[in-house]
């Protein structure tokens, strides 16, 4: 098994780790090793870009149907001569 020390670690966020800890029953070790089981088991989110996200708001809503005009011929290139 590996292990860990993490550095820094501000007092607030540990004094509430330690009653989070004690609220379970728990050392602040056995709370930690929870935390990080529950929260890396998670399966993660997939990767979406804005267009599907924003296709996803609105997709309950329905779509419309547009008329596409008719296409026109192309019109000539300019000349430079």
């Amino acid at each position: 098994m590996a292990s860990i020390t993490v550095r820094n670690l501000d007092d607030d966020l540990k004094q509430r780790l330690r009653v989070r800890a004690a609220e379970n029953g728990r050392s602040m070790e056995q709370e930690v090793r929870e935390i990080l089981r529950v929260e890396l088991g998670k399966e993660a989110a997939p990767v979406r870009n804005l267009g599907t996200a924003i296709h996803e708001i609105f997709k309950p809503l329905g779509g419309v149907d547009l008329e596409i005009p008719p296409r026109e011929p192309m019109r000539e290139p300019p000349r430079f001569d």
